[in-house]
């Protein structure tokens, strides 16, 4: 649990690991040079299990994180981070998962909750390998706070410095194209608290740019020309570009979902497109429908 000025959440962070139905483990905080009480806080808890970091200066989110891991002693590595909450049934379920299947990450579905306004939605995830894969070429589809992996995976391949508010999708393409194996839980591991504090808000600018440059670069790892990458395109440029790109993605990761196809052909078509939007969405259902038949026959 990396934290940096987390007074206000970190207590609901800290209290929903320790009640956890899985009580095996070492909850390791690394206090990034916080200027308000998030040290005081900390200190209240007492539970042997809590192993501290304190730095004096912050040195960011991605050090941070290799940090945490490099002090795990654990078989498998958790995430949360400190202004979000741990259903309890969290670690239970994602270590008897690692348990039984060949899987190297496992996320989760999750609800998250917007603070200001105290509305909760459910997420809508994608679980297997394969669609997880597929839709990385369009955003990050596993909650980094709600991911349990192999600690020699995390060990092996640490989160990239510069990719601040970005690493967990730049660290999900270095694995995928190192063959690594994902899945999400179909059930809800965590609250996923969303407020204008956090740094996935404030620094959407510079975010959007890393992820870009990551997109690209997981597309030229599968072997997918620049000019493929998905965007809004007219009717006609759709044909010539993003059907192909779809056969060529659903030819490289076998097994890829109609939903999943769904949703990354959305992003080559215009939005808001009003009377249209029924045709669209038919476009869309179709051109899905065949390019899985076809990754599943190639």
């Amino acid at each position: 649990m990396p934290a940096f000025n987390a007074e206000k959440h970190i207590a609901a962070a800290i209290e929903s690991i320790l009640q956890q139905d899985f009580t095996n483990f070492e909850l390791i905080i690394l206090n990034d040079g916080s200027k308000d009480k998030t040290g005081q806080v900390i200190d209240q808890f007492k539970d042997p299990r809590i192993y501290r970091i304190e730095l004096q200066e912050n040195q960011g989110l991605v050090k941070s994180r290799n940090q945490l891991v490099a002090a795990s002693r654990g078989r498998y590595i958790a995430f949360l981070d400190s202004d979000d909450i741990a259903l309890p049934h969290r670690l239970q379920a994602q270590v008897n998962f690692l348990d039984l299947n060949q899987v190297d990450i496992c996320g989760g579905a999750y609800y998250s909750l917007y603070e200001a306004t105290g509305k909760k939605k459910a997420s809508k995830e994608r679980y297997s390998d394969a669609d997880i894969r597929a839709l990385m070429t369009i955003s990050s589809p596993l909650c980094n706070p709600a991911v349990m992996g192999r600690a020699e995976v995390f060990k092996t391949h640490p989160y990239k410095i510069g990719k601040d508010y970005a690493e967990d999708y730049s660290l999900w393409i270095d694995l995928a194209l190192a063959g690594c194996r994902f899945a999400n839980l179909k059930e809800r591991l965590i609250t996923y608290r969303i407020h204008d504090r956090q740094t996935s808000q404030v620094q959407n600018s510079e975010t959007n740019t890393i992820f870009k440059k990551s997109r690209e670069y997981y597309l030229a790892g599968l072997g997918i020309g620049p000019s493929f990458a998905p965007r809004s395109l007219s009717f006609s440029n759709r044909m010539k570009i993003a059907i192909p790109f779809l056969m060529q993605l659903n030819h490289k990761i076998p097994n890829i979902s109609v939903g999943a196809n769904y949703e990354i052909y959305a992003r080559f078509q215009f939005r808001g497109n009003g009377v249209l939007t029924p045709f669209t969405r038919l476009e869309r259902l179709m051109v899905s429908t065949v390019v899985s038949l076809y990754g599943r026959l190639a």
